[in-house]
């Protein structure tokens, strides 16, 4: 009981306290809104009733006359390049600059926000003196990657290697990033005939990141055209280790050397053991037309019907109507046709590849989303999509 009475005695000291606090507390807030321009509350109130050109007005008018709104012109120069109004978002953060009272991380953020102005604005080379600018502040990491933004924009892929480099990390090694770039800077060598220089550099891709299957490709590339045939193979074919889906790549580019060198036989039986052990479309598809090529028609259609028993798929199926419809009667050959016009239009997006980071879609393969512009990230068989 004398515990229960101790309680009792101190509800009307925490009361007490309680509405001290709130005194205290409501008092500020009376002075703080008295010192607050009447102009505040205005364009408040038009954004209150969605009048958003007005409140902006209001507060760029009330930015240019009180000197101490300095976070209101950072939040009026980020709103104006959100808008698409690039040109005030540069106008406003370069006042921002001007302002001598700035302590130095407002104008480091003043500095990065024009440079985001700039790259923008399509503006790259004063966006990139910006960003370089930042080295050695708080913001240096984030000016980092937007300068591998820019290098990558601008194909300057050394610059981009060495940016990508200073911000590996734990968390990121930036390995797929740099082989690649390293792949592009091999491409480029490659067009310019210089196949010592491109060689190097699909070398460093591969020590940068060893199941770079595009470098192997590209230097397959690279011995056929020197008519180096088992070179070439033996470059292809080291893409089974590195990541299996990408075979169908490379299986026709494999089949015309062995045809080259009159191995038909042998180049048929290597791609049909692929295809034994990897079931993809693109490899059943060439599979198919080398069966129909070299022992008929009757023969492929067997070939699919088998195929489609042991690993079915949509896309399987319409190769095998297309194949059926080959010299078939008049009457069949039309339901084929229409069966197939069916399941293709209800079937599209199984033809396309797909990125597997932003689920983009398209009828070729890209190395380099176009929509997210993440390298790799497209997956290398038809019709998949990325995991839910």
């Amino acid at each position: 009981m004398e515990f229960e009475a101790w309680w009792l005695v101190l509800f009307p000291v925490f009361f007490a306290l309680g509405w001290l606090a709130a005194r205290i507390d409501i008092k500020h807030v009376l002075a703080d809104s008295k010192s607050l321009p009447q102009a505040y509350f205005k364009g408040l109130n038009f954004l209150l009733n969605e009048q958003t050109d007005k409140a902006v007005e209001v507060y760029v008018d009330l930015a240019r006359n009180h000197a101490e709104t300095i976070e209101l012109q950072f939040a009026l120069g980020h709103l104006f390049r959100r808008k698409g109004e690039i040109e005030r978002a540069i106008r406003m953060h370069q006042k921002l600059l001007e302002r001598a009272e700035l302590k130095p991380e407002q104008r480091h953020a003043a500095q990065y926000e024009l440079g985001l102005d700039f790259m923008k604005a399509g503006l790259f080379d004063r966006a990139e003196e910006l960003f370089e600018s930042l080295e050695g502040t708080e913001l240096a990491r984030g000016a980092l990657r937007h300068l591998l933004d820019i290098y990558q924009q601008e194909k300057e892929w050394k610059r981009a290697i060495e940016v990508a480099q200073q911000l590996r990390d734990t968390s990121h090694t930036y390995q797929h990033e740099i082989a690649e770039f390293y792949c592009e800077l091999a491409n480029h060598a490659a067009i310019k005939s210089q196949p010592k220089e491109a060689r190097q550099f699909l070398q460093q891709a591969l020590a940068e990141h060893r199941k770079c299957v595009r470098a192997n490709l590209i230097l397959g590339d690279l011995e056929v055209a020197e008519q180096n045939w088992m070179e070439a193979i033996d470059a292809w074919q080291k893409i089974e280790s590195q990541d299996h889906r990408y075979l169908p790549m490379v299986a026709k580019r494999l089949l015309d050397i062995y045809d080259r060198l009159g191995k038909i036989e042998e180049g048929t039986a290597l791609v049909r053991g692929y295809l034994a052990t990897y079931p993809e479309l693109d490899m059943l598809e060439l599979v198919h037309d080398r069966i129909l090529q070299y022992e008929g028609s009757e023969s492929a259609a067997n070939f699919l019907s088998e195929e489609l028993k042991r690993s079915p798929s949509i896309l399987g199926l319409i190769k095998l109507l297309d194949s059926q419809a080959v010299g078939a009667q008049p009457e069949r050959k039309s339901e084929l046709d229409l069966m197939k016009k069916l399941v293709q239009d209800n079937t599209r997006s199984l033809a396309m590849y797909h990125c597997g980071r932003c689920g983009f879609k398209a009828r070729q393969y890209f190395w380099h989303c176009p929509a997210c512009n993440e390298w790799e990230s497209f997956l290398p068989s038809r019709g998949q999509t990325r995991p839910n």
